[in-house]
């Protein structure tokens, strides 16, 4: 984008801030068949959290959002959570 193009409203500044500060984690278990279609719905919450297998073995799923994004990530797992048997873990 050339200087003085007014396409971004953004500021340089804002463009370049850093992540929130706070952050929040949520380990879970599901059912590794499950996996793939519960990352998908998560994913298509745009900036909601992301989500990493935190242990393979055991099919830990560790969710990671913005702290002040932790009511809906709470809401969105408990609306899944009975068709997904989501075990949340310590």
């Amino acid at each position: 984008m050339a200087p003085g193009d007014d396409r971004d409203d953004m500021t340089r500044a804002e463009r370049l801030a850093p992540p929130p500060a706070a952050m929040a984690t949520m380990l879970i278990h599901i059912a590794p068949e499950l996996i793939a279609v519960f990352k998908s719905i998560v994913e298509a919450y745009d900036n909601l959290a992301t989500m990493r297998t935190e242990d393979p073995q055991r099919h830990l799923l560790k969710l990671t959002y913005a702290a002040e994004s932790a009511a809906d990530v709470e809401r969105l797992i408990a609306s899944l959570a009975e068709e997904f048997a989501i075990e949340r873990v310590a």
